[in-house]
């Protein structure tokens, strides 16, 4: 099916055409109750329907390229929208519930502000909740309307769109700022679905499917709009269903005959930890082709644990494959399915330095992931202060050009001409900016961090996520459990320019002081050992009390904002007195 999505103008006219071609195969199953197989299904020719009825109503009051916000809990009708914004001809913003949270909500009020939003499309069971958080504030907000009230109706063709026509518009989770509204086309999005299927050499029909929300590019883009595409189907289930029993997103896969799967770095560990042996022995994975990790960083220790813990479930050693990508870049940039992990063991001090460098099996390194090659897109590895490109092997921002590079940020002109009008010292360009640190290694792609985490101490560069792993490897207690470390300027005039390394660390349920401090200290123990850096800092926190994006990634920059402003509310804490006087001073600075 790879050839009718080359020369597809349009995925709204794809969706048509397999409706025609393909009416009664199942286009979306949404996962009820995976403890019982109970779904909910449509079929091409009913999804083409209930899209073509939610496209007539918003005709009736809206303009082509409005923008609508599609506000639905996991499942069928949600995708039904989605397809109902792309035949009117307008622009689909997907995201989370309002939920009771206040930042939730605020965020969600300013992505309704910020892409201009025209209607609120959601369903019956939650349109009140909707429309209450939509009138929250001073100014009226934008008209709410359940689409599974939309029965009744002649239904609208597709009105004519090509690859240049903007399709929705993606929110950054804001791992590392706030979240900017990218533009994807439907040429993105057709040209990152061949990229997908290049890398993964998908059976047709085949079964893509799991628990990622629709709200997160992952869920939407690969999980949903790329079967779609390539006329096979999607299998979706809830987030909530899988985080209480990881066990039930392996039981649909099993269950529904799912064939490639794709889920952050914490959902594998989450697997490995929480499935018990009754449930492992009820499994048949034998089936599972593409076991992909995305999303956040991948551990070279979760796939391994992951791949042994369900081998007697029939899980190939060859399925698990690490990827990358990102929103600006659609959503997939590079993976390579069907071959089993590859890792490239480093040596650890040239690694701080910048490059990677193999070394012999019984000397000490560090294991990186490979990300696969990058086939789709022309990548370039740059010193992002010089702007000159790096050679082989050594590590600077994964700088990328190609037709998945969005078309930029919605309305912010300076972020757009930074991120994606980049170029070289040479002059060679436009290309996309990731922010992402990373070498090319043997034409591999390994990631080793975020620019902006990058963390510089005593003059060496390490990653924030290194750090996070090794402790959770040196301490049982903390596995499966999110940290966050950063850095923070000191402010002692003997100290001034020097940076100070604090760990928050979400811990389960309410040690002893003692234990606190004793666990407290041994992570201190672990940082110097390990990275030849002190912790200034320690602070053992609650569950769920290190912020988190809706893919699971740390924010970082977040959480060192609490931190500075005094709002971590800590189980224990044992700071250095430096580190003390600098946060004191930080508040000092902040309006009150």
């Amino acid at each position: 099916m790879t050839e009718n999505v080359a020369r597809a103008e349009a995925l709204s006219t794809l969706l048509c055409d397999h409706a025609r071609d393909h009416a009664e195969q199942d286009a979306v199953i949404f996962v009820h109750d995976p403890a019982d197989a109970q779904a909910h299904t449509l079929t091409y020719a009913q999804l083409d329907r209930r899209a073509a009825l939610i496209a007539e109503t918003l005709r009736a009051t809206l303009e082509r390229g409005d923008r609508v916000l599609l506000l639905y809990p996991q499942g069928v009708e949600c995708v039904a929208a989605f397809f109902g914004c792309l035949y009117a001809g307008m622009v689909a913003v997907v995201a989370p519930m309002p939920g009771n949270y206040r930042q939730d909500r605020r965020r969600l009020s300013s992505i309704a502000a910020d892409a201009g939003i025209a209607v609120v499309l959601t369903d019956t069971a939650n349109l009140a909740g909707v429309r209450e958080w939509a009138h929250a504030t001073d100014r009226p907000g934008p008209h709410a309307v359940a689409t599974d009230q939309i029965t009744d109706g002649t239904g609208l063709t597709p009105v004519p769109a090509d690859r240049t026509t903007l399709a929705l518009l993606q929110y950054t989770s804001g791992s590392t700022s706030d979240p900017k509204g990218v533009e994807i086309t439907h040429g993105n999005l057709l040209h990152n679905v061949l990229a997908f299927a290049g890398a993964i050499s998908p059976d047709t029909p085949m079964r893509v499917g799991g628990w990622a929300p629709l709200y997160h590019d992952m869920g939407l883009i690969l999980q949903t709009l790329a079967p779609l595409a390539l006329a096979s189907t999607a299998v979706l289930m809830s987030a909530v269903t899988f985080v209480k029993r990881p066990y039930l997103w392996l039981k649909v896969i099993d269950d529904f005959d799912v064939t490639c799967s794709a889920a952050p770095n914490f959902a594998h560990a989450l697997c490995a930890e929480k499935v018990t042996d009754e449930q492992l022995a009820t499994l048949d994975l034998s089936r599972w082709r593409h076991a992909l990790s995305g999303a956040e960083p991948v551990q070279v220790s979760t796939a391994r644990r992951f791949v042994r813990r369900f081998a007697s479930a029939g899980l190939r050693d060859d399925v698990f494959s690490p990827c990358y990508g990102l929103a600006e870049g659609t959503v997939f940039v590079s993976g390579a399915s069907g071959r089993g992990l590859v890792v490239a063991r480093v040596d650890p001090d040239l690694l701080e330095r910048g490059e990677l460098r193999r070394v012999a099996p019984t000397a000490p390194g560090r294991e990186l992931p490979s990300n696969g090659m990058i086939r789709d897109f022309e990548v370039r590895v740059v010193d992002p202060d010089t702007r000159a490109e790096v050679a082989a092997g050594h590590v600077g921002e994964i700088w990328l050009r190609g037709a998945s590079v969005a078309r930029g940020y919605w309305g912010r002109a300076d972020a757009t001409a930074e991120a994606f009008g980049a170029r070289t010292a040479s002059g060679d360009g436009p290309f996309l900016r990731t922010g992402d640190l990373g070498a090319l290694l043997d034409g591999e792609l390994y990631i080793t961090g975020r620019r902006k985490d990058l963390m510089i101490i005593n003059g060496r560069n390490l990653h924030p996520q290194d750090v996070e792993h090794a402790l959770r490897e040196d301490h049982a207690d903390l596995e499966g459990l999110p940290g966050a470390v950063f850095t923070v300027p000191l402010t002692h005039e003997e100290e001034l320019g020097q940076e100070a390394l604090v760990v928050l660390q979400e811990v389960r349920g309410r040690p002893s002081q003692d234990s606190a401090r004793l666990l407290a200290r041994t992570m201190r123990d672990t940082v110097s050992r390990e990275f030849g850096v002190r912790a200034a800092g320690v602070a053992l926190l609650r569950r769920a009390a290190v912020r988190r994006t809706t893919s699971g990634k740390v924010q970082r920059s977040a959480m060192r904002e609490l931190f500075l402003s005094g709002g971590v509310e800590p189980l224990f804490a044992e700071y250095d007195p430096g580190l003390g006087a600098a946060v004191a001073a930080a508040g000092e600075e902040r309006p009150t």
